[in-house]
């Protein structure tokens, strides 16, 4: 008979059973970085409206009602209204920036 090298079927089930463990494993943390990503985002944004509406008062001399008056006047890109966890950036009377969750 001859030597035949190669792997048994139970060998390549444990080597299946170590993969699935590993992917078991990192899934979870993989999301849960998403999610810290997701609001370290946000408050970057949140520092940079405020910055843009320091801009705007030192220009108009009056904060802006909301953030529809800083795409208006081109202090922010259109369609720049939300974090990415769909968290809505609000403009207070003040000119503080905060973020209001979204009712969805």
């Amino acid at each position: 008979m001859k030597n035949e090298k190669g792997f048994t079927l139970i060998e390549m089930m444990i080597v299946l059973l170590v993969i699935s463990v590993l992917l078991i494993i990192t899934i979870p943390n993989i999301s849960k970085h998403n999610a810290t990503i997701n609001d370290k985002g946000c408050k970057a944004y949140v520092k940079m409206v405020e910055a843009q509406v320091q801009a705007y008062k030192m220009d108009h001399n009056q904060y802006p009602a909301d953030l529809q008056a800083l795409i208006d006047d081109g202090y922010l890109k259109s369609g720049q209204t939300a974090c990415p966890s769909s968290s809505n950036i609000v403009i207070g009377s003040n000119g503080e920036v905060s973020v209001a969750q979204s009712g969805s």
